[in-house]
């Protein structure tokens, strides 16, 4: 048979009856297939093995040599005894009463062929690759990968009237485009509609077909032009016209991202609503410029906070580590309250601005002279700042910050 013989399509088998001869792993295999479609399965061998054992109770077993009569009523056939005299005896009378019948044992005379079938969401994809079903299998496993990630599309095209819509937050991560989880990068592909945010992986809206609806509800320090309140009315009311809606957002949703607050908006309105965790910038962004939030030796926990929020509660000591987020604008007053806390002027501080991006640049100092060092280099948001005796372990800091023996007598050489 030329796979050009073939007329692809997909049976229908709720509630039909289907027969498998043969009792090995390939006949437990296909028997399953076929349970999971809800066909009404009778599987006919005199031994099962331990696979097709396991099926025992989903099916009807008959204990027995295959019969002409078993054919008898039989919607769909699976010729899979691993002796080809049966199988071709099987697919034999399947033509005789015009049944459709899978023979393992002589594919190129099979009247059908089962493909290799994988099933992400509501998307299945079968492969045929010319009776090699290795080869189908790989194909398979391939385009079952780039579905999972959203390299290829999941969008609708066709919307079934009064299809019920649902809202995801999505944590893009930092930045980076591949830094975003796979779950939150398929999700993006299946979306009708995508709700962004001004961080996050924005290069990821550009691969979206021209049929999904992108709504921009940015924020900038002191300008928020879509109220939070209005973003949630955005959420609720584009999922209850039946779209698929990711709220796309930089870092996590629930890390200083008003994810909760859009969650609690969608669950009261009767939107279904899925959170998709991100990489946090208050760890990731760190790391890109070489600090861990804890080490040891030197911090054993890290506290996480907006730099518009007070910092009068934060542990004091060096050892343990303050992030910043979108601190920036605020070191004038954050910077004295942490010194005071018992850290001193000496206590090391970095500024990452965009992490991971091309223009990603760190500035390391001083509780002593960061604020200096951030106006004559104008930093600006986006950006993190760490503090704690962890910005020693960068291979950016200079030579004399990150040598320097502070409350432990470990000594810590620079990288590079």
């Amino acid at each position: 048979m030329a796979i050009a013989d073939l007329f692809p399509t997909s049976l229908r088998l709720l509630g039909r009856p289907a027969l498998v001869v043969g009792g090995g792993p390939v006949a437990a295999r296909r028997a399953k297939a076929l349970l999971d479609a809800g066909a009404r399965v009778t599987l006919v061998a005199p031994v099962l093995s331990s696979a097709a054992r396991e099926l025992t109770d989903l099916l009807v077993w008959e204990p027995r040599d295959y019969r002409g009569t078993d054919m008898e009523d039989t919607w769909f056939a699976v010729a899979a005894s691993e002796d080809p005299g049966i199988d071709s005896r099987v697919a034999d009378d399947a033509e005789a009463q015009r049944v459709w019948c899978v023979n393992h044992s002589h594919a190129d005379d099979s009247a059908a062929w089962t493909p290799a079938v994988a099933t992400v969401e509501d998307v299945k994809v079968a492969v045929n690759a010319g009776g090699d079903p290795l080869r189908a299998v790989a194909i398979r496993n391939a385009i079952k990968a780039s579905l999972e990630t959203g390299e290829l599309p999941l969008g609708r095209y066709r919307r079934g009237i009064g299809q019920r819509g649902r809202v995801a937050l999505v944590g893009g991560g930092p930045g980076a485009e591949d830094l975003i989880t796979v779950r939150g990068r398929r999700l993006l592909a299946e979306a009708d509609v995508v709700v962004a945010d001004r961080l996050g992986p924005r290069g990821l809206l550009e691969g979206l077909g021209e049929d999904v609806k992108v709504i921009e509800v940015g924020k900038t320090p002191g300008h928020h032009p879509v109220p939070q309140t209005e973003i949630n009315a955005i959420l609720v009311r584009e999922a209850q016209k039946g779209n698929r809606v990711v709220r796309l957002k930089g870092g996590d949703p629930y890390v200083l991202g008003r994810g909760g607050e859009e969650a609690i908006a969608c669950r009261e309105n009767g939107v279904d609503v899925e959170v998709v965790p991100g990489v946090t910038s208050a760890v990731s962004v760190p790391a890109a410029a070489g600090i861990p939030v804890t080490h040891r030796g030197l911090a054993k926990a890290f506290t996480m906070v907006s730099g518009h929020e007070d910092l009068e509660n934060v542990p004091a000591g060096s050892d343990h580590t303050v992030v910043l987020l979108m601190g920036v604008g605020t070191l004038n007053r954050s910077i004295p309250t942490l010194q005071a806390a018992g850290r001193g002027p000496d206590c090391p501080v970095a500024i990452i601005e965009n992490g991971f991006a091309k223009n990603q640049r760190v500035t390391i100092g001083t509780l002593g002279t960061i604020t200096a060092q951030a106006q004559a280099g104008r930093v600006r948001n986006p950006a993190v700042v760490v503090v704690g005796d962890v910005v020693r372990v960068s291979p950016l800091a200079p030579a004399a910050l990150a040598t320097a023996r502070y409350g432990t007598r470990e000594t810590f050489i620079p990288l590079s």
